[in-house]
């Protein structure tokens, strides 16, 4: 009965690696950290001072962006005071940790569903673009894209939160994952598997419809232009959202979408650092160095700043 009682905080397995190699990890980790939640800020940025910037396909960056920051954030501090030492969690710290992370992942699912039907209208109904998706439009977009998503998991936490976990409490994870608690569970766990399983193909898979009809929709589109350079410029605007979109669904499909929880904990691991600590950081990137506004839009902020910095140099000689 010792092995069934009420379990008060866990421990973070982490990665069972050499001292050194954990070092290099934190500093490779807590850099990309700092890179990731300073480009979104950027983009953040950009997007609010620059007028050209103020379209609905922006402001949906830019909510990306937002969403981007705090999804990091709910994964990469816990991990990076693994790497320093610190594996254990409470119980209360795990449960808010696994319901933020599946709340803003499936929010960012959603938000790219949206973004997809917004390139659908830009480029397949040009002409009522701009009375269909206004600003009123894009903010109850973007609001239910949240609530959804954060009223969504809050009921499969709740379920998963009433589990009796067996002790030694030990996850075999960085993070406190839903397979890797359902595991410590001490009774069967078939209907929380079930529920799970139901959660993340409804989720993923729903928007990744929406995802690709609205492409397919698109491409059928472009087809149609007559002139080469209308059909590269009406794609152009779609490359870096459909580079996004194929990153994040083709890696937590493979990690969620199956109808168990027995399955390599160690690709996972590395699955799951690839997407809270990676991919955060490859969309700012791939959004900057594809979208030519974007560009435009730092360049004109790095030359004003460059001109202020000389006129105090010349005002201070």
């Amino acid at each position: 009965m010792d092995n069934q009682s009420s379990v008060s905080d866990f421990l973070l397995v982490g990665f069972s690696v050499s001292t050194e190699l954990q070092v290099l990890l934190f500093i490779v980790f807590f850099s990309i950290y700092i890179l990731t939640v300073t480009a979104n800020v950027a983009i953040i940025s950009l997007v609010r001072v620059d007028p050209r910037l103020h379209t609905p396909m922006y402001f949906f960056l830019s909510q990306l962006s937002f969403l981007e920051i705090w999804y990091t954030s709910s994964i990469v501090p816990k991990l990076l005071a693994n790497l320093a030492g610190w594996k254990h969690i409470s119980f209360p710290s795990c449960i808010s940790q696994m319901y933020f992370y599946f709340s803003l992942g499936s929010a960012e699912f959603f938000l790219l569903g949206v973004m997809a039907i917004d390139r659908y209208l830009a480029i397949c109904n040009p002409l009522r673009y701009t009375s269909i998706m206004n600003g009123q439009v894009c903010i109850q977009a973007a609001s239910a894209c949240w609530l959804v998503a954060f009223l969504a998991v809050f009921f499969l936490v709740v379920l998963i939160s009433r589990l009796q976990f067996c002790k030694p409490a030990v996850i075999n994870h960085f993070f406190c994952d839903i397979p890797s608690l359902l595991r410590l569970s001490c009774r069967e766990t078939f209907l929380e598997e079930i529920m799970a399983f139901f959660f993340a193909c409804s989720i993923i898979l729903t928007s990744l419809l929406l995802t690709v009809v609205s492409y397919a929709l698109i491409i059928s589109t472009i087809s149609k232009i007559p002139s080469n350079k209308g059909r590269q410029k009406a794609f152009s605007t779609c490359v870096s959202h459909f580079t996004v979109v194929t990153i994040l669904y083709g890696t937590v499909i493979f990690i969620y979408v199956r109808p168990s929880v027995s399955y390599p904990v160690d690709i996972n691991k590395v699955l799951g650092i690839f997407n809270t600590v990676v991919t955060p950081l490859l969309n700012p990137i791939i959004y900057c160095l594809r979208n030519k506004n974007m560009k435009e839009a730092l360049r004109k902020v790095m030359n004003k700043k460059s001109a202020l910095r000389n006129g105090m140099s010349y005002s201070t000689k």
